[in-house]
C-alpha cells in the first residue's frame, strides 16, 4: 500500500522516467526522500509564483488591528473571512468604511491567507485595473487583460469611489464583475455607499447592474470609525514631542 501511495505521487509530479523505471527504483531507499524532495520544492516554488502575482506589498497582520478603535466592526464576521469559506460559493466580499479605517489592511490579510491557502490571488486598485483595461487599444488586447483578472480564484480590487472613472471605466469594470459572477470571489473595499456609486461612475448606464451582480451573492461588511491613521500619526507626534521635551531638559 505504502508502495502504491508513492508511485501514485511519482505520477501526480508527473516524474515519468521513474514511473517508467519504477520496478528498479523502487527498492533504492532514497527513492522516498527525492519524491518528498521534489514536492517541497515545487510547492515552494508555487508558493511565491503565487505570492509574486498576488501583488499584496507590504501590510500589518490582522493580529495588529486595534479592534477597540471602530465605532461599529463586525470583528466575529470580519475574523471568519480568514476560514475562506465564502470562496467555496463564489461570494463576493464588500468592505465599506471610510478612508484610513483598515479596509486594505483587512483585504490584503485575507487575500494573503488565500494564497498560502493554495488560491490563486491578485490585489488591484480600482484606478490601477480601469486605467489598464481602458488603456487597452485593440478587442484582443483588452480581452487578454480580461482574461488576466478573470482567473485568479480572488481578485481584491480596493478603494472603489475613491476616484471617478469615465462611463467606459464601469463598462470594463461591468465586464469584469459579470464574467466573474457566480464563479469567482471578488472583494471589494469602498468607501462609497452603494447609494452614491452613481458620483462614481458618472453618466454610466451599467452601475445598477453593476451593483446587483456584486450583492447578489455577496457579504457586505460595515466599519464605521476615524480615521486610524491619522490617529497613529497623532499618537507618533505625541511621543516625538515627548522625547523632544526630555532632551531639552
Amino acid at each position: 500500500m505504502l508502495i502504491d501511495t508513492l508511485l501514485a505521487r511519482v505520477n501526480a509530479l508527473n516524474l515519468h522516467g521513474i514511473a517508467a523505471h519504477w520496478d528498479e527504483v523502487v527498492d533504492k531507499e532514497s527513492i522516498t526522500a527525492i519524491v518528498t524532495w521534489e514536492e517541497q520544492e515545487r510547492a515552494e516554488r508555487s508558493l511565491n509564483r503565487r505570492l509574486t502575482a498576488a501583488k499584496l506589498g507590504r501590510f500589518k497582520p490582522l493580529s495588529e488591528f486595534d479592534w477597540d478603535w471602530p465605532k461599529e466592526c463586525d470583528r466575529e464576521g470580519i475574523e471568519h473571512l480568514l476560514q475562506l469559506d465564502f470562496m467555496t460559493d463564489a461570494i463576493n466580499i464588500i468592505l465599506c468604511g471610510p478612508n484610513g479605517v483598515g479596509k486594505s489592511m483587512i483585504a490584503c490579510n485575507v487575500a494573503y491567507t488565500a494564497v498560502m491557502q493554495g488560491y490563486t490571488v491578485m490585489f488591484v486598485t480600482a484606478a490601477q485595473l480601469v486605467g489598464d483595461l481602458t488603456s487597452q487599444d485593440s478587442d484582443r488586447s483588452l480581452r487578454q487583460r480580461l482574461k488576466h483578472y478573470i482567473q485568479p480564484n480572488l481578485l481584491v480590487i480596493d478603494e472603489v469611489g475613491y476616484l471617478p472613472f469615465s462611463a467606459r471605466g464601469a463598462d470594463m469594470l461591468f465586464q469584469l464583475i459579470s464574467q466573474r459572477y457566480e464563479k469567482k470571489s471578488t472583494f471589494i473595499t469602498t468607501n462609497k455607499a452603494f447609494s452614491d456609486w452613481g458620483e462614481v461612475f458618472p453618466s454610466a448606464a451599467c452601475v445598477v447592474s453593476m451593483i446587483d451582480r456584486l450583492i447578489h451573492h455577496s457579504e457586505i461588511h460595515n466599519i464605521e470609525a476615524d480615521s486610524y491613521r491619522l490617529k497613529e500619526a497623532l499618537e507618533k507626534a505625541k511621543v516625538k514631542k515627548v522625547k523632544t521635551v526630555k532632551k531639552q531638559k
